[in-house]
C-alpha cells in the first residue's frame, strides 16, 4: 500500500488504484494513465474577462483573444481550480504531465524511493 503522492498544489496521484484525485475534497478524477484534466471541469474565458487593460491605446498588454484563449480546469466535486493554461486559438489542450506509473511503482519497491508526507524522496545510495 503507497500513500498518495501530492504531485501539484492541488494534485495527488494514488499509486494504489492507478488514479488522479482533487486534493482538497479527495474527489478521484482519472486514471493517472492519462492527462487529469480529461477528468476535470473545463470552462474556456476570454482573455478580457480576466485582464484588465494596463493602458490605453493599441497595445493595452492585457492578452488579445484573436491570439490567446484560456482554459480553465476544476475538480468536479468541489470546484477547486487544479490548472489554468493559456494557448493560441484551435491548439489542443496540453499534457503536462505524464507519469511511468509501472518504473515509479518499480523504484518504489526496490526502495531506490519512498513517499513521505505525500512527497516522493530519495533513498540513500538511491540511483539517478
Amino acid at each position: 500500500m503507497y500513500e498518495r503522492l501530492r504531485f501539484t498544489e492541488y494534485l495527488d496521484l494514488d499509486l494504489n488504484d492507478e488514479h488522479w484525485y482533487c486534493h482538497d475534497c479527495g474527489t478521484r478524477l482519472i486514471s493517472a494513465r492519462e492527462s487529469y484534466k480529461k477528468g476535470c471541469l473545463v470552462a474556456e474565458r476570454e482573455p478580457n474577462e480576466i485582464h484588465n487593460p494596463v493602458i490605453q491605446g493599441n497595445y493595452t498588454f492585457a492578452p488579445d483573444s484573436d491570439w490567446v484563449r484560456i482554459i480553465e480546469f476544476y475538480c468536479p466535486g468541489c470546484s477547486r481550480q487544479i490548472e489554468t493554461e493559456y494557448l493560441p486559438p484551435g491548439h489542443p489542450i496540453t499534457v503536462d504531465i505524464e507519469v511511468d506509473i509501472d518504473r515509479l511503482k518499480k523504484r518504489l519497491e526496490h526502495g531506490d524511493l519512498v513517499i513521505r508526507d505525500g512527497r516522493l524522496t530519495k533513498t540513500e545510495g538511491a540511483r539517478a
